[in-house]
């Protein structure tokens, strides 16, 4: 398990932002990991400011540097409560494209969000600015949603057991290394629909569930097994539902406080579009999710 040596916070200087700032600074100090804190003025905010104020106004040079300013108050502020050392940059240019470019610059092992917040932010779990940055970017992507108390103490890794199921629970372990991990996978009868409208009995549907639910149980044991879990490190939870809303209802039961879970499924057209199952955790949860954008060489 590879520990993060670099993590990334956008923000836009929102309260709620704010909060994913601030659990950010909690990572980088259980961590270790160098922190940098961005915020990115828009292109065509930009535009339109020269166009009213007239190209090199001093009032426009006067808002950024307000905005600059108001960037490295926040990292000062955090950097002393959290006491970690804290770089901060202002960007200009494509919001999207400057967050992903800044972090690969800076070889950054995570970027983390905030759910909700003004611009771009605001829009983070609908928007499609969103969406872009998940699909665009290759790095793992940490959106908070709740204020940060304490450490993860629970986190529910949603797997499928395809080839990217084993990178999900090592990028569990690697932001929240001494949480008890829930592995959940949701098992169902090929075609159960089918066999019912096609009168297959009862018993026998039962029959198949249950071989689904053995062939899942063995396969979550050896992909923990394969991850290095102890048996008190992880708990196996296999709902018989849609994977979408068997994660958001495991949340709530299990009393996790981070869901981990990729973008990336059995469905390879999922590599071009945020799938249906993240995009509904994503905007139904409750607490903090954290998004796999890996792709596989």
């Amino acid at each position: 398990m590879s520990r993060m040596n670099n993590i990334l916070v956008a923000t836009d200087l929102s309260g709620p932002a704010r909060q994913a700032a601030d659990r950010a600074a909690r990572l980088a100090r259980s961590s270790g990991a160098q922190l940098r804190l961005v915020h990115a003025l828009n292109a065509g905010v930009v535009a339109q400011l020269q166009q009213l104020l007239g190209l090199g106004s001093a009032l426009e040079q006067t808002l950024v540097e307000q905005t600059r300013n108001e960037l490295r108050s926040l990292a000062d502020e955090l950097a002393a409560e959290r006491n970690v050392v804290i770089e901060s940059a202002l960007l200009q240019g494509a919001v999207v494209d400057e967050i992903i470019r800044d972090a690969q610059a800076n070889h950054a092992d995570l970027v983390v969000l905030g759910a909700r917040g003004t611009g771009f932010l605001r829009r983070l779990l609908l928007g499609s600015t969103a969406e872009r940055l998940l699909r665009k970017s290759t790095l793992p992507m940490l959106v908070v949603k709740q204020r940060a108390h304490e450490a993860y103490r629970r986190v529910l890794v949603a797997v499928d057991f395809s080839a990217w199921s084993a990178p999900l629970v090592d990028l569990a372990r690697r932001v929240a290394p001494r949480a008890h991990l829930v592995l959940l996978s949701a098992y169902a009868v090929p075609f159960e629909g089918k066999l019912r409208y096609a009168s297959v009995p009862d018993a026998t549907i039962k029959t198949y569930r249950e071989q689904a639910r053995r062939a899942a149980e063995q396969q979550l044991h050896a992909l923990a097994a394969g991850a290095g879990l102890t048996p008190g490190q992880w708990t196996p939870c296999l709902p018989h539902a849609d994977a979408s809303l068997a994660i958001v209802r495991a949340e709530l039961e299990q009393a996790c406080d981070l869901i981990v879970i990729g973008k990336h499924g059995r469905n390879m057209v999922e590599e071009m579009l945020l799938g249906s199952v993240t995009s509904h955790v994503l905007a139904e949860s409750a607490g903090d999710v954290l998004v796999s954008t890996e792709t596989l060489a």
